[in-house]
């Protein structure tokens, strides 16, 4: 269920707000504000498998090349086999 976040209807986008926020010291209202209550659902999920010192390197070297961390470098080839694997 999505909610409207935006309650203050003299607020018209995200980036007003932020606009506002941005100018304001939240420690002079503290006292005005109410506590939040909000769930988070984690969409991912670390798993560590070892890989050989060298072939880390390889692959540190490759992501900083392409400008991206070894782990979207990883993430990127793993689908990609993982969707060839399963066509």
């Amino acid at each position: 269920m999505k909610r409207d976040r935006l309650k203050d209807p003299s607020v018209a986008s995200y980036a007003e707000l932020g606009e506002y926020w941005s100018g304001q010291d939240l420690g002079e209202i503290w006292e005005e504000t109410e506590p939040a209550q909000f769930e988070v659902e984690i969409q991912s999920e670390r798993r560590y498998y070892p890989v050989e010192l060298d072939l880390s390197k390889r692959i540190a070297e490759t992501a900083r090349k392409q400008g991206i961390t070894s782990e979207t470098l990883v993430n990127i080839w793993l689908k990609e086999k993982m969707d060839q694997t399963a066509a």
